[in-house]
C-alpha cells in the first residue's frame, strides 16, 4: 500500500499557468457567482415552498398527504436525473469518449423555460395528476442550477480559493430552505399556494434574462467538445446525443461513492425533520398557520447561510496548512477534515435530540430546543456538504459538473425513495424511532467519512477514475 506522501507525490506541488482562471476580472467574477448563485437558488424555493403548502393543496384537491408528498419524492428524483442530463452536456472530459458540446451558459437557455412552464402548470392545476406532471416538469428545468453552476465556479476559482467560492455560492443558494419554506407559508396562508408558482415563474423567467443578457460563457477556452469537433472536421455545430448516466460510472470510485452515501445519510436528517414538520412540531404543537409552520424552516436556513461559507472558508484553510506542512505535497482528503464536527456531532445529535424534544417536552420550552436542533442541523449538514462538494471538484475539476451531477445524481435517487417512507414511519413507529434511525445511519456516514480521511490515498490508487493533480486543479 502507498502512504498518504506516497500518493501526494504525483499530485506535484509545481503550479501551472492561471490565465485560464484570470479571464475574469474580480467584479466580474462578482457578478457571475452571483447570476450563478440565482439560478443555484431556484431549484430549493422549487421544492421548499411547496412543503408548508401541502395540508392545504390536500384539502383543496381531495387529496391524502402520502399522495401529495409523492409529488416531492418524484420532483427530487426528477432533479436528480435531469441534473445529470443537463452536466453531461455542460461538461467537459477529455479523458472519456463523450465530451461537452455547449458549455454553461447554454444549458441555462434551455433549462429556464421548462421551468416557467412547469411553474404555470402547477399553478393550474385542479387534478393530482395534472399537479404531479407539471411538478416534474418544474423539476426538469430547475435542476440545472447546482450541478452547472458548481461547474461555473470552479470554471473560474483556483484551488486555493474555490473552498471560500464555493461555499458563498452554497451559502446563496441555501437561501431557498431559509425562504421557500416562509414564502410558500405567508402565500398559502394569505393567499394561495397557487400564487407561489407564479412567482417561481417569475423568478424563472428573470433567471433566464440574467443569463441571456448578462452571463458569459465560463468554461476554459478550447475545452468545448464543440470547438474540438470544429476543429477536426471543420463542420458547423451539430447535436450529439449523449449518454446522461455514463458520469455516474465514476461513482465506482470508493472516495466518490463514500461522499454520495455520506451526503445522502446527512441529507436524510434533513429532510426527517423538514418535509413532516406540519406533522410532528405542528401537530405537538397545535401549530396550523401554514404562514407559522413555514417560519418553523427559518432556523434551519440560518444555519445553511451561516454554514456554508464558513465551512468552505475553514476548508481551505486546512487545505493552506496542510500544504505548507507536507512542504507543497497535496493530498486532497485534507479539505475533509474540516466536516468531522458536523458529521460526527451537528448532525446526528440535533436529528436525535429533535425527535427527544418532541416527545417528551411540551409547550414553548420544547418549540425552543426545536428551533435549536433546526439551526444546528442546518449548520452541521453544510459543514460536511461544502467542504465534500469542493473536494470532489478538486479531484475531478475537469469533470467537475459531471461528479456533483453524477453524486446529486444517485443521492438524490436514494432520498426520493427515502422520502416516500418518512411519514409512514412517523404513522407507524412515531417521532422519536424515526429520528434516532436517521441519527443512527448519521453516525455509519461520520465513521465513513474517518475511513476516507485516513484511507484516501490508497482508496485513489485502487480506482483511478482520472483525478486531477494540483497543477490542472
Amino acid at each position: 500500500m502507498t502512504s498518504a506522501e506516497d500518493e501526494g507525490a504525483p499530485l506535484l506541488p509545481e503550479r501551472c499557468s492561471y490565465d485560464a482562471y484570470d479571464r475574469f476580472s474580480r467584479s466580474e467574477k462578482t457578478a457571475i457567482v452571483s447570476i450563478v448563485c440565482w439560478t443555484g437558488l431556484i431549484p430549493l424555493f422549487v421544492s421548499g415552498s411547496f412543503v408548508p403548502s401541502i395540508p392545504q393543496i390536500v384539502k383543496e384537491l381531495h387529496s391524502t398527504a402520502s399522495i401529495i408528498n409523492l409529488a416531492v419524492s418524484l420532483s427530487i428524483l426528477t432533479v436528480s436525473v435531469s441534473g445529470l442530463l443537463w452536466a453531461t452536456y455542460s461538461g467537459f472530459c477529455k479523458s472519456s469518449s463523450f465530451f461537452d458540446l455547449y458549455g454553461r451558459r447554454p444549458i441555462y437557455l434551455v433549462s429556464l423555460p421548462f421551468l416557467c412552464i412547469g411553474s404555470l402548470g402547477v399553478s393550474f392545476s385542479h387534478d393530482v395528476p395534472t399537479l404531479i406532471g407539471f411538478r416534474i416538469v418544474q423539476a426538469f428545468g430547475s435542476s440545472a442550477g447546482l450541478s452547472v453552476g458548481s461547474g461555473a465556479i470552479a470554471d473560474i476559482y483556483r484551488l486555493e480559493e474555490r473552498g471560500t467560492a464555493m461555499g458563498v455560492f452554497f451559502a446563496a443558494c441555501l437561501l431557498g430552505p431559509a425562504l421557500a419554506p416562509m414564502a410558500g407559508g405567508i402565500a398559502t396562508h394569505y393567499f394561495s399556494w397557487r400564487h407561489m408558482h407564479y412567482t417561481l415563474f417569475l423568478m424563472g423567467l428573470s433567471g433566464f434574462l440574467l443569463v441571456l443578457f448578462c452571463l458569459p460563457e465560463t468554461s476554459h477556452p478550447g475545452t468545448l467538445g464543440a470547438e474540438k469537433q470544429d476543429r477536426a472536421s471543420g463542420a458547423q455545430h451539430r447535436i450529439v446525443l449523449l449518454n446522461p448516466f455514463a458520469s455516474l460510472w465514476l461513482l465506482r470510485s470508493p472516495n466518490l461513492m463514500a461522499l454520495t452515501l455520506i451526503g445522502t445519510v446527512v441529507l436524510m436528517t434533513d429532510y426527517v425533520l423538514l418535509i413532516p414538520l406540519a406533522y410532528t412540531i405542528g401537530v405537538k404543537y397545535k401549530i396550523t398557520n401554514e404562514a407559522l409552520i413555514g417560519a418553523f424552516f427559518l432556523p434551519a436556513g440560518l444555519g445553511n447561510l451561516i454554514g456554508a461559507p464558513l465551512a468552505g472558508y475553514v476548508s481551505d484553510k486546512i487545505v493552506v496548512r496542510w500544504l505548507k506542512r507536507r512542504n507543497g505535497v497535496w493530498v486532497p482528503e485534507d479539505r475533509l477534515r474540516g466536516t468531522i464536527v458536523g458529521a460526527s456531532i451537528l448532525v446526528p445529535m440535533s436529528v436525535l435530540l429533535s425527535g427527544v424534544f418532541t416527545h417528551f417536552v411540551p409547550g414553548k420550552i420544547g418549540i425552543a430546543l426545536n428551533l435549536v436542533c433546526l439551526f444546528a442541523n442546518g449548520l452541521g449538514v453544510d459543514f460536511v456538504l461544502s467542504p465534500a462538494a469542493a473536494y470532489s471538484v478538486d479531484i475531478l475539476h475537469s469533470r467537475s459538473t459531471e461528479i456533483m451531477a453524477a453524486n446529486n445524481g444517485l443521492r438524490g435517487i436514494l432520498l426520493a425513495a427515502v422520502t416516500t417512507l418518512i411519514l409512514p414511519s412517523i404513522n407507524s413507529i412515531g417521532v422519536l424511532r424515526t429520528n434516532v434511525i436517521s441519527a443512527a445511519l448519521a453516525w455509519m456516514g461520520a465513521i465513513l467519512m474517518c475511513i476516507t480521511i485516513k484511507y484516501g490515498d490508497r482508496l485513489r490508487a485502487w480506482k483511478d477514475v482520472g483525478f486531477s493533480t494540483i497543477e490542472n486543479s
